[in-house]
């Protein structure tokens, strides 16, 4: 111990010309080479630094990915004004919950007036039309019967005839046009009674946006108000190359949110794309998650798990064990000194999942080593330094 402290001194003297330091601080001893440094009982203690063995586990292929909670597009309907118009009123706001046709938006138009003239006049001609055919079909009959008496010449049954042809035909003229012009309605949404276009919710849901104010006047096509039924949603994820093989339509998926942390839910893929984005590198998958009780909501970000493979043996360390130096994933091996001190060895290693506080380490370790569980960030800092003062 003796021999230890005295070449202590000497590392501090030369360090600093002669100058104090206190045994609390902490700092690099003895061996500080590129990867591997050494530290006092009082640095680590200083340093909260702990070491444990690694841990050897049987575990599936697993990675954790960002992902978002998104409305489920298939049971989501975004209205927009069916015609240039003016917001008259807007019935509901955002996380109001509504019944199919439920009304949502109330604008007036003039293809809203036109439309409901139209569908006057073409019930004003139907009226006339009806009446011309009741009225020809009555001819006919008389005619018929005083052709039987001979009290009439044929000529006269035949043009009654002809004239019941003509007004039936103009009868299902007028019906069709009449179908029309409501049809025309129904797609503007004008009320026959008011005038107005009132746009119903076509689900049963919740708002998940109301994007106008009454008074405003919108083009056809302006986005007025979007709803969705909640009790399925749309997991996106983004997975990097080395997921894309445990990604398959039908697979399982874990995830949490922040807003429940202590709850996992469970999600099942439904597509994945075809090809990668060409910018982000990644995978698009979509995943299909049950929300019956509504708990989750829609632009909620998540952490998913995504888990393939055989259960196979691996090494896993606490997440706080990996730290980045030089921009690389590393593990510090400890090798215990006996009397409080360990000298540290930095090790690259190749990274797996991480879920739960654990990180899976594919490459770099070995079942008997011993690394830093607690106070990584104190070695990372010490490699970091010792590196600036060769430098």
């Amino acid at each position: 111990m003796n021999q230890f402290f005295l070449s202590t001194a000497v590392l501090l003297l030369i360090g600093c010309g002669g100058g104090k330091e206190s045994a609390e601080d902490v700092g690099t001893s003895g061996d500080t080479s590129g990867s591997v440094l050494t530290f006092s009982a009082a640095q680590v203690k200083h340093g909260n630094v702990r070491w444990a063995a690694a841990e050897v586990r049987e575990l599936a292929a697993s990675v954790e990915l960002p992902g978002k909670l998104v409305p489920n597009e298939d049971r989501t309907a975004r209205l927009g004004a069916p015609a240039q118009g003016r917001i008259i009123r807007v019935h509901v706001g955002p996380g109001d919950r509504v019944t199919r046709g439920e009304p949502l938006v109330t604008l007036q138009s003039q293809e809203a007036s036109a439309a409901r003239a139209d569908n006057d006049k073409a019930i004003a001609e139907l009226n006339s039309r009806r009446a011309a055919a009741t009225y020809a079909r009555a001819a006919k009959e008389r005619a018929s019967r005083l052709l039987a008496i001979k009290a009439i010449p044929r000529q006269e049954v035949e043009r009654a005839d002809a004239d019941d042809e003509l007004a039936q035909a103009q009868l299902a003229q007028a019906e069709a046009e009449v179908a029309r012009a409501r049809a025309a309605m129904t797609h503007l949404g004008v009320s026959s009674a008011s005038g107005t276009m009132v746009l119903h919710s076509p689900t049963a849901g919740i708002v998940l946006s109301r994007d106008v104010a009454p008074g405003a006047v919108v083009e056809a096509g302006t986005s007025l108000v979007s709803v969705t039924d909640p009790s399925t949603l749309w997991l996106e994820i983004a997975a990097p190359d080395r997921a894309a093989g445990l990604v398959k339509t039908g697979s399982p998926v874990r995830f949490v949110v922040p807003g429940f942390p202590a709850d996992t839910h469970q999600a099942r893929v439904q597509s994945v794309a075809g090809a990668l984005d060409p910018e982000t590198r990644t995978l698009g998958v979509r995943a299909l998650v049950p929300n019956s009780s509504g708990k989750l909501r829609p632009e909620m970000f998540a952490t998913v798990w995504l888990d393939g493979g055989k259960a196979e043996e691996t090494i896993v360390v606490p997440e706080d064990a990996v730290q980045l130096l030089d921009g690389k994933p590393v593990v510090f091996v400890a090798k215990p000194d006996g009397n409080g001190g360990a000298r540290f060895e930095r090790r690259d290693v190749q990274l797996g999942g991480t879920a739960r506080g654990e990180t899976q380490i594919l490459r770099g370790l070995d079942g008997d080593d011993t690394v830093v569980v607690e106070g990584a960030f104190a070695v990372k800092s010490e490699f970091a330094r010792s590196t600036l003062v060769e430098g």
